[in-house]
């Protein structure tokens, strides 16, 4: 005599449960290592982005870091300059800015007449010829020529009237930067690339 056992069936709670758990493990990875959302709170990136844009940031493009470690993951590419970026603010480790990265390291930045200088010329990326940029904070008055240290990148608003940035600052370490913002996905009437 066979008795054959009956498979046994997981119940509907079970099932709603594993779901929602994959399902938050995986939102979980895909924030600490992809893709991350942002609400802009100030105005310091006007035109770029407005006061409640949301956006979403590519963490993975400069090597994300693992959680609790001082491993990152392997870079896509390095930090270049016209890259709008989200970094741990240096003053305040608990708030993130974002900014746009103008000076590289080991480059001499200058602001002059309204106009970026790199090592003495002109830098000419479209984005900051349409801003007129002053000579504000520690890290800018005028005639002054400032030098980015080894792993670090000087940061401007696109909003240099009331952008709080490099020029008051100083600089971001390269291992304070979160991710290069990506999209601004709402409001609706806004979603565009972020350049």
């Amino acid at each position: 005599m066979s008795s054959k056992k009956k498979p046994v069936k997981k119940s509907v709670l079970r099932d709603w449960t594993e779901s929602i758990i994959i399902a938050f493990l995986l939102s979980l990875v895909i924030r600490m290592f992809f893709i991350q959302a942002y609400k802009i709170p100030t105005g310091s990136m006007r035109m770029t982005l407005q006061e409640g844009d949301l956006i979403f940031v590519n963490k993975f493009i400069y090597g994300a870091k693992v959680p609790l470690t001082n491993f990152y993951l392997p870079a896509l590419r390095q930090p270049k300059r016209g890259d709008v970026i989200v970094f741990v603010y240096p003053e305040d480790k608990k708030k993130d800015f974002i900014k746009r990265l103008v000076g590289l390291p080991g480059e001499t930045v200058e602001i002059k007449g309204g106009s970026i200088y790199i090592n003495d010329q002109p830098a000419n990326d479209p984005i900051f010829k349409q801003i007129y940029y002053y000579n504000r904070g520690e890290f800018s008055a005028e005639g002054q020529k400032i030098v980015v240290p080894a792993d670090s990148y000087f940061v401007l608003g696109d909003n240099s009237v009331t952008s709080k940035d490099s020029r008051y600052w100083g600089f971001v370490p390269k291992e304070s930067i979160l991710g290069k913002a990506l999209i601004v996905y709402w409001p609706l009437h806004r979603i565009k690339l972020i350049k």
